[in-house]
């Protein structure tokens, strides 16, 4: 079995019983492949670290601000959603160590690599709770999710994307984006959209996705970034 040894100093956890930790790291692909692999997968470790993970997080809002449950809640939101767990999890290096079948080893880049990866921080999250307890996973927590809350307020991370384009295509250029789709392709039961954003007549960026609301939330992402706003 792979040595988890590095893997625990990039934690910065060390586990009473590493194979806790291990199992956070098996997907049940893995196991469809290997029926003896003497460890099970890591869903009942994500279901607990999900809820481990947002306790942390509603409690330090709660403490440290007094704004109102709406834009707490949205702060929240940004922080913990799948995107946020699949970045924290590629800066943690997670992926060399994860159980995955050969098919979802290939699949390194797609929609559902990212959720592989948001629910194996979950996973060591459920697993640092079972191995260390709560203080330990609080600090883990604090260390590498609460961190990123700077960043998510600066930034305005909070609010989606295509709400955080127009409010400054409005406010810099008084423009009101609009979308466009550019094609469609794949049967109906698996479409991909791919629609442009225009400022005026200016195609500022494109993005894609499997409905149209998530391809332009894929276009004003990249627009953001085109704009550098």
């Amino acid at each position: 079995m792979t040595n988890l040894q590095p893997f625990e100093q990039t934690l910065g956890v060390t586990f009473l019983n590493t194979d806790t930790l291990r199992q956070a790291l098996v997907h049940r692909s893995y196991l469809n492949e290997h029926p003896d692999f003497p460890l099970g997968h890591n869903e009942r470790l994500e279901f607990l670290g999900d809820a481990v993970l947002e306790l942390v997080v509603t409690e330090y809002l709660y403490k440290h601000y007094e704004n109102p449950e709406g834009e707490l809640t949205n702060w929240r939101a940004a922080l913990v959603n799948a995107d946020m767990m699949s970045d924290i999890c590629k800066k943690l290096d997670v992926e060399p160590f994860l159980y995955l079948s050969r098919g979802e080893s290939k699949d390194a880049d797609s929609k559902a690599r990212r959720y592989i990866l948001a629910n194996a921080i979950e996973a060591i999250i459920g697993a640092i709770y079972i191995d260390r307890g709560w203080d330990e996973s609080k600090k883990f927590i604090t260390r590498v999710v609460l961190s990123e809350l700077p960043r998510i307020l600066e930034h305005r991370l909070y609010v989606d994307p295509k709400s955080r384009f127009q409010e400054a295509s409005q406010e810099k250029l008084g423009i009101t984006p609009n979308y466009k789709v550019m094609s469609e392709v794949g049967p109906d039961h698996n479409k991909i959209f791919e629609v442009g954003i225009y400022l005026n007549k200016e195609l500022v960026a494109k993005g894609s996705g499997s409905s149209k609301h998530e391809a332009q939330v894929a276009a004003a992402e990249e627009a953001i970034k085109a704009k550098g706003w």
